[in-house]
């Protein structure tokens, strides 16, 4: 184990694992010496990336195969992870967003599910994590949200409301965590990922048009004039991980290239 690393020795949970922004941040924190467990549902893309990890630096890789719509099974399987391979001071906490639509068209059942997979599912793990990190005197809790944070997003709704509820609990939390402890949220532009692919078939359909016309469109509001990377995501993601972010507490940090307007 390389000690001069800056996550050695540390064990980080990356939930949302197999793609995207969080498998991007599984990468920096592997190459920061970090052991991972990497959470996702699918349990092949998890397993094919155990060896990618550890030739990135990771000195070990579990994988733990759970969703976050089923919360009891969620916190039985990373209750049973704790005991098997020991605690976890750094959590990043990435899940899967709500379909997009209008929220006066969203049903209550669309709001309670959205609540569920990220507010409830991540106050119970909080219950469940938050004792090693005390124990180690070292937490870092890292929430991937959106900028819809700061200015909401046409079309969605439901991911508008539920995750600024989130940067809410979040802002909560860094007033009520011991010294040590810290709590962010990293709130995503438009980042070339598999759901932002998604996001834009589904509005060049109800458009009439093309997903390139509606890259190109997002492209105009964005100073930088390119999407970002699940790379550039994660590497931010893994500072705020590391020892060189201690004082940084309760924020919500955009990376978006310059689209908000907001300061």
């Amino acid at each position: 184990m390389d000690q001069t690393l800056p996550l050695s020795g540390r064990h980080a949970l990356v939930c949302g694992a197999s793609a995207g922004i969080g498998q991007a941040s599984a990468f920096a924190l592997a190459k920061m010496g970090a052991t991972l467990t990497i959470l996702a549902r699918r349990q092949q893309r998890l397993e094919d990336l155990v060896a990618p990890l550890k030739e990135a630096g990771a000195p070990d890789v579990y994988t733990l195969v759970a969703d976050f719509d089923k919360r009891d099974d969620l916190v039985t399987k990373v209750s049973n992870h704790l005991e098997q391979h020991g605690s976890i001071q750094i959590w990043i906490n990435n899940t899967g967003g709500p379909p997009g639509g209008l929220l006066l068209e969203a049903e209550e059942e669309e709001l309670l599910t959205a609540f569920g997979r990220h507010l409830f599912s991540a106050q119970r793990l909080l219950k469940l994590l938050l004792p090693g990190m005390k124990d180690a005197g070292y937490g870092r809790i890292i929430s991937v949200l959106s900028t819809s944070v700061r200015e909401p997003i046409p079309q969605l709704g439901v991911s508008n409301t539920v995750r600024a509820a989130m940067a809410s609990w979040s802002k909560t939390l860094s007033g009520e965590l011991p010294p040590g402890i810290t709590i962010n949220s990293i709130l995503p532009g438009f980042t070339a990922t598999e759901r932002l692919a998604s996001l834009a078939e589904a509005r060049a359909e109800k458009a009439n048009t093309t997903p390139e016309d509606i890259e190109r469109g997002w492209l105009l509001s964005i100073p930088e004039g390119r999407l970002g990377s699940a790379d550039e995501l994660g590497n931010v993601i893994a500072f705020l991980a590391s020892p060189m972010a201690s004082y940084v507490r309760g924020v919500c940090l955009p990376v978006d290239g310059g689209r908000l307007r907001s300061i």
